[in-house]
């Protein structure tokens, strides 16, 4: 499902968008500016993941079996 909203754009980032578009860079406006938006999502999803690891640190409850496996199991080549 989706749903149309209308954005004011400054006329430089308008025309930022027609010359990808025109380019085939993008099939449209649209999927551009999706994009744009799907990448900014992904990026503070992965900005808030960096400050729960430094604020919590990278020791999870595997730690323990990773170490006790390195020395109980034999790795056939």
């Amino acid at each position: 499902m989706s749903t149309q909203i209308a954005v004011r754009l400054p006329d430089e980032m308008v025309a930022f968008l027609d010359r990808a578009v025109a380019a085939g860079k993008a099939p449209s406006r649209a999927a551009l500016v999706t994009s744009a938006l799907e990448r900014e999502m992904r990026r503070l999803v992965a900005e808030h993941d960096a400050e729960l690891l430094r604020a919590q640190g990278t020791e999870d409850d595997l730690d323990d079996l990773v170490a006790w496996t390195a020395t109980h199991v034999a790795l056939e080549e």
